[in-house]
């Protein structure tokens, strides 16, 4: 094979599912003033800047959890990212003994916390998707009726085939049947309108950097007000606490230890103030761009889409597979031909992908933003044009 000189063009960016990006002006506004204007750290000390640091995290507290619908602001904690708040969750609750039931769509932050507590003891009931990635809330029922269960996990929409969950239905059961609703939102949030109170979920971790278009390395969980965790990090919290050998009782004081990530925090709370404004329409323009992606991709032929046949029921994401050219093949030709990033392979989801039979080979995903644009899906549905005929023609 000759090697492939880099596409030195615009490049266009259909990776969101991974990272949003460009991150907007406000975020990096806010990201910016927390490391040159606040500068101390909040909840440390009693001089100007660090009560000034203080005041802006629990702002931007109370902006995440109005976007979110949680009730009362100390509910919503910020963590390191969804797979910290994943791991809390999980760890925090449930116990060797427990019997829990979880779809089979789930990523990696969720499918690696739940083998190393059933190791320890705990039963883990698996409920296999349908062939669009869906989760039959009868089934889920039928075996949490079957034998007393701690937990239903499940995440609120895939990263692999974007199907959206029917978690409102899921937590009617779990509560019906005493159990919990333990919910993976990361990539949910920013692009569905999520409403907690309503919705009645028990714990829900989101990613900060994906669909709520805020930096990396800041997540948040919410935890209803009667579910307590056990603190899987112990360390200080400043306040009257800090003589107490245990951590505090208070959130989010108990679950918060360690120096916060206050750019990355700052960065969100200006993420959700921007959602909470134009969040509908951003959802919308998001969904005629992945109709236009999924007719481009439909009328090219030898792709298969995975996931719901309608756009409605699905985030704006497309994993798909062709015929006989590989995932990798595909996207490192997008990549270095045409200057389009999109991910392919497995995507920490593994048993996603054995649901949907491409765990051999995994899959190329498009995942879109409201902030690309109709050239940017014409261009990637003329580079997968060109990129299946030279292939067909053997050329490399």
């Amino acid at each position: 094979m000759n090697a492939v000189a880099p596409h030195r063009g615009e490049r266009i960016y259909l990776d969101h599912g991974a990272t949003s990006w460009p991150k907007p002006p406000a975020v990096i506004a806010a990201v910016s003033r927390a490391l040159t204007d606040l500068g101390a750290n909040p909840g440390r000390s009693a001089h100007a800047m660090a009560l000034e640091a203080s005041r802006a995290v629990e702002a931007a507290r109370g902006r995440c959890a109005r976007l979110l619908g949680v009730p009362e602001a100390r509910q919503l904690l910020f963590l390191p990212g969804c797979t910290i708040a994943c791991n809390l969750m999980l760890k925090g609750y449930l116990r060797p003994g427990d019997r829990v039931v979880v779809g089979s769509m789930e990523h990696n932050a969720v499918v690696r916390p739940l083998a190393s507590l059933a190791a320890q003891g705990l039963e883990v009931v698996v409920v296999a998707a349908d062939d669009t990635g869906l989760i039959d809330p009868g089934e889920v029922e039928r075996q949490v009726r079957a034998a007393p269960t701690r937990a239903v996990i499940c995440q609120h929409a895939s990263n692999v085939t974007g199907t959206i969950q029917l978690i409102g239905e899921m937590a009617e059961i779990t509560r019906e049947q005493g159990a919990r609703l333990l919910v993976d939102g990361a990539q949910a949030v920013g692009h569905l309108e999520v409403d907690l109170a309503s919705l009645g979920v028990d714990a829900y971790a989101a990613s900060g950097h994906k669909g709520l278009l805020g930096p990396q390395g800041v997540g948040v969980l919410a935890v209803a007000a009667d579910l307590e965790l056990d603190v899987l990090i112990e360390g200080g919290t400043g306040g009257e606490a800090s003589a107490q050998p245990d951590m505090p009782r208070e959130r989010p004081d108990r679950y918060e230890p360690g120096t916060l990530n206050t750019p990355g925090i700052l960065g969100l709370g200006a993420a959700a103030e921007r959602l909470a404004a134009d969040g509908v329409q951003r959802r919308r323009r998001a969904d005629d761009l992945l109709h236009r992606l999924h007719e481009g991709i439909d009328a090219l032929g030898g792709f298969r889409v995975l996931g719901p046949p309608r756009p409605q029921h699905r985030l704006p994401l497309l994993s798909v597979v062709h015929d006989w050219l590989t995932a990798d093949r595909i996207a490192f030709d997008l990549d270095r031909s045409h200057g389009i990033a999109v991910r392919a392979g497995l995507h920490c989801a593994p048993w996603a992908h054995r649901t949907m039979g491409t765990l051999e080979g995994g899959a190329v995903r498009f995942s879109l933003s409201a902030d690309n644009s109709d050239n940017h899906i014409d261009r990637a549905l003329e580079a997968l044009r060109r990129i299946v005929s030279r292939a067909g023609h053997g050329e490399t």
